[in-house]
């Protein structure tokens, strides 16, 4: 492939959902959990609540750590659950060494 259909390829299919959480478990070969969380309007009561949800990431050098902030990307199946990539460690968790 040349570069410019490989622009044209990404260009076609758009940007890939990205979301920033922390890492609440790493024990899993090459996979960690991380927590996403978000601000919504709660539909009747209008007051503004925060929502966590666990997404699992596939982690091929194991870089991440417990408390560690991490960006995910989202990407095909990997697995039952699997459904996200480990783009980048923000932020590293100071008591865990």
């Amino acid at each position: 492939m040349t570069t410019e259909t490989q622009s044209a390829a990404s260009a076609e299919r758009g940007e890939r959902t990205v979301l920033t959480g922390k890492v609440t478990s790493a024990k899993m070969e090459k996979t960690i959990v991380v927590e996403v969380q978000r601000l919504v309007q709660h539909p009747k009561y209008r007051r503004v609540v925060r929502i966590s949800k666990k997404f699992y990431a596939h982690d091929e050098n194991r870089k991440a750590k417990p408390g560690d902030t991490v960006r995910i990307v989202a990407s095909r199946p990997l697995s039952k659950l699997k459904r996200w990539r480990l783009k980048e460690v923000l932020t590293r968790n100071a008591s865990a060494e």
